[in-house]
């Protein structure tokens, strides 16, 4: 199999009683980062709610269903919002990679109040195909008869085609994609009433992505300091093999539409912070 072959920088080798002091020493930034990253989700928490007031329908498995729905028997739910566009051939490779994370962690969020769910632009029946040939457990709908992507920035609005920037996490940007990835999280009290209580885009989902924290631990890290567009080397789970191999000038490119190809750029060479 073809890896990225990033050259190793070795720092020097040492005793074991000057490793342990060198690592005891990196240890307390470690636990400065941990510390900070605490009291940075404490004021996440802190954040104002917005109520929601319009009322959204998605269609899944059983038919449509509503916001309200989604949270199943939880109070807390979260929206992992994945880029797969009406009449697209698959789903986005990068919402893929962040997806293959999913599964192993919904039974545990249910048991902390927490329905984690996927939404997508395109027709459910879209979605289902491209679900089952990946294999994916997780509960996915379509909000192909809703304005929910549009009013959370994770679709290009038809009003915006063509304009030289658009409204994407909290910012107006240049050459955004049709479609974009992000994460919204509900409440719902016990009155039913539903709040948006924060959502995240771009950078923000890395926390997301366990095989990141696992590559962050290793000697290469990332190892994607030499590509045009950071993931430019993930695949989907099904499409790694023998003749892999990494372009490195390679920029991320929409995935093609079921019948023609499409001409437009997914997004550019590297992630909006």
């Amino acid at each position: 199999m073809a890896t990225i072959t990033a050259e190793v920088k070795r720092p020097k080798v040492v005793s074991q009683a000057e490793w342990i002091a060198a690592r005891k020493e990196f240890l307390a930034k470690e636990k400065e980062f941990t510390r900070l990253r605490a009291e940075l989700s404490r004021q996440r928490r802190e954040l104002p709610w917005e109520k929601v007031e319009k009322r959204y329908e998605f269609e899944g498995p059983d038919g449509r269903r509503t916001l309200t729905d989604l949270f199943g028997t939880c109070s807390q739910l979260a929206i992992y919002h994945f880029m797969l566009g009406p009449g697209w051939k698959e789903g986005c490779p990068y919402c893929s990679y962040l997806a293959d994370h999913f599964d192993g962690a919904t039974i545990h969020l249910a048991h902390r109040d927490v329905t984690l769910a996927v939404v997508s632009h395109a027709p459910f029946a879209e979605i289902a195909a491209f679900k089952q040939r990946m294999g994916w457990r997780f509960p996915w709908c379509s909000s192909y008869a809703s304005d929910f992507n549009y009013d959370y920035q994770v679709s290009l609005k038809p009003e915006d085609r063509g304009k030289d920037k658009v409204y994407y996490n909290y910012a107006m940007i240049e050459s955004p994609p049709d479609e974009r990835s992000g994460l919204s999280v509900f409440f719902k009290d016990a009155n039913g009433e539903i709040f948006h209580t924060y959502s995240t885009y771009a950078r923000g989902l890395d926390i997301l992505i366990g095989t990141y924290n696992f590559l962050d631990l290793v000697p290469k890290g990332r190892d994607e300091a030499s590509l045009k567009h950071t993931m430019a080397w993930v695949r989907h789970h099904d499409k790694y093999g023998d003749g892999y191999a990494v372009d490195p000038n390679q920029p991320y490119v929409q995935p093609e539409m079921a019948e023609a190809k499409s001409t437009g750029s997914c997004c550019s060479g590297e992630p909006h912070d």
